[in-house]
């Protein structure tokens, strides 16, 4: 628990290093100073804890749960009562144009040049803070783009640089991976709290979700296939250091998401540690006994039956009129993570879900019925990073790769990503197969009829693989933006995105299901938002967010311009 017990300790002491430093007045001796804080390793660990927070949420805390189960998320595998809209108009103020963290981490960069230990230490520590660098520029260009590069501690009388003109993507993003690079070649690969500590599996485990990301983009939206390789084999690479360390192995899925402690557990890279009475959550009470908003029709579908083929052909489908014909014969991952022996209907269960089906994937059943398993008192540990997502991050960047110039596509690529996730203890599936470039089970060529046409099937089997692996833990809405396919958000276009599970109402004689909108009248599928305007899908505008008014308005007003995004 160390790491978790200092966070808040760590925030309140280094304060003083954020954007409001006052510089006429003198601090009193018995507080941090630039000249007294900087004088050992262990000081220079505990400013590096401060970062963890922020790029390491887990589960949050409290009343919340980080990125995973975002119920509300803008995505289509959510089916809420309320849905998620893109952004309508440009904010006033914030909007999540800040440098702060990229000013925490300059001053951490620097600062670890002068601190008294062995060079080796001042290399793990400088690539730890440029990886914090680079999570916050990656996020920063997420959101928008082209932003301001900065690789150092700016003064703040400098206006030439606090104001300077907004860099390019790709330049930003070659730094970014210049920062991972070294921080790849220098941060330990042994730490002292293995897991909960920045290792250089976690470096590599991180680069290759970012690149991947950034491969994709270069290749979707901006066509530059040179660009999108480099960036791609940078996130293949990093997967693979990963795969080949020999130090992860898979077992069994839903604990890694609902395990009391996951110290040991051999999936995990990095996870955050939770303990009753110091930091709790609530991600466990939300899949135990609230009402929640509950996975689509489209989500469900995406499920594989156990033969390996999609269920709009595989003869072992048995169909959505009920819970145990959805279940039966399918990817076990589909009972791992959703509730398979019951529907939750609205006006039957005070625990229901928007469309029925009911998620579990992070429910503990253990403690359940006891305080910890309600409300904010949830202890069970969080993985940040799992060998689960370095495999799909592997499989996708391999397949993207080859699309752009680089090494063909193999069953090798598969046998070490893909194959080594069905073959998890519990899942079993068949082994995924490439034959002539195509999907292939049991040496049968297969196309699914329901594949976006726009997408390779092999690609589009690996994107599957990858949303079922890593349903409800918050990557989907990045995976549409990277892939350009903000259009499966119109729930005009996509209309299983708000349809749930098909119920008969007379099925429920002694329930008020008064206001439960079916398709079909009395029966068929949930429509969890029957009301109000449909979301629909536009403006590519809303691939970037707009800058926020202020910023625009205090450049003009310093005499410099800030260009807003294209289409605000």
């Amino acid at each position: 628990m160390k790491n978790l017990k200092i966070y808040s300790l760590v925030i309140l002491a280094l304060a003083m290093f954020g954007c409001e430093e006052d510089f006429l007045e003198t601090p009193p001796k018995d507080k941090f100073t630039d000249e007294n804080y900087w004088k050992t390793e262990e000081n220079v660990e505990t400013f590096a804890f401060g970062f963890y927070p922020e790029y390491f949420t887990g589960y949050g805390s409290s009343f919340t749960w980080g990125n995973y189960f975002s119920g509300q998320s803008l995505n289509d595998d959510f089916g809420p009562s309320n849905p998620g809209r893109f952004i309508q108009q440009v904010p006033t103020s914030d909007g999540g144009w800040d440098f702060a963290w990229v000013r925490k981490a300059n001053i951490f960069i620097d600062r670890v040049q002068g601190v008294p230990m062995e060079q080796e230490a001042i290399e793990h520590w400088t690539g730890v803070g440029r990886l914090f660098r680079a999570l916050e520029y990656h996020d920063l260009v997420k959101a928008f783009g082209d932003v301001p590069y900065y690789d150092s501690e700016i003064s703040e009388d400098d206006n030439e640089q606090l104001y300077k003109a907004r860099d390019s993507r790709t330049f930003v993003m070659d730094k970014v991976l210049e920062d991972f690079q070294y921080a790849a070649d220098h941060v330990r690969g042994n730490v002292s709290s293995e897991g909960l500590m920045v290792d250089r599996n976690v470096v590599l485990s991180l680069m290759s979700r970012v690149f991947l990301y950034e491969g994709t983009w270069q290749k979707y939206h901006e066509g530059n296939s040179a660009k999108a390789a480099e960036y791609l084999e940078a996130a293949k690479w990093a997967a693979s250091e990963v795969i080949a360390s020999g130090e992860f192995s898979l077992g069994n899925y839903r604990q890694v998401f609902t395990s009391l402690s996951l110290s040991g557990n051999p999936e995990v890279i990095l996870y955050r540690e939770y303990e009753l009475g110091m930091l709790t959550h609530a991600l466990n009470s939300y899949n135990n006994k609230e009402p929640q908003t509950g996975p689509t029709k489209n989500a469900i579908e995406t499920y594989l039956a156990t033969d390996g083929l999609p269920i709009s052909i595989s003869p072992l489908y048995q169909g959505d009129l009920g819970i145990e014909n959805v279940m039966a014969n399918r990817d076990s991952r589909i009972s791992e993570t959703f509730v398979p022996y019951e529907l939750r209907v609205n006006g039957v269960s005070s625990r229901y879900s928007t469309t029925a089906y009911a998620t579990h994937k992070f429910l503990n059943e253990e403690i359940a019925a006891k305080p910890e398993g309600s409300s904010n008192l949830n202890p069970t540990d969080a993985p940040i990073l799992r060998y689960g997502e370095v495999l799909v991050n592997y499989a996708e960047a391999a397949a993207e790769l080859a699309t752009v110039g680089g090494e063909a596509f193999s069953q090798e690529d598969l046998d070490k990503s893909i194959n080594v996730l069905r073959s998890r203890p519990g899942i079993d599936l068949p082994d995924l197969q490439i034959i002539g470039g195509e999907p292939a089970v049991n040496g049968v060529v297969y196309d699914d009829p329901a594949r976006d046409a726009s997408v390779p099937s092999i690609i589009w089997e690996i994107r599957r693989e990858r949303r079922v692996e890593l349903m409800m833990e918050g990557f989907r809405l990045d995976d549409l933006r990277r892939w350009k396919k903000l259009d499966y958000l119109d729930m005009i276009v996509n209309f299983d995105i708000n349809r749930g599970a098909w119920i008969v109402k007379a099925d429920y004689p002694d329930a008020n299901l008064t206001n439960l909108i079916l398709t079909e009248g009395e029966q068929g599928y949930i429509i969890p938002a029957p009301a109000g305007t449909p979301r629909v899908f536009d403006d590519p505008k809303v691939y970037l967010n707009p800058l926020p008014l202020d910023q625009i308005t205090l450049y003009r007003d310093q005499g410099f311009t800030l260009e807003q995004n294209p289409g605000w």
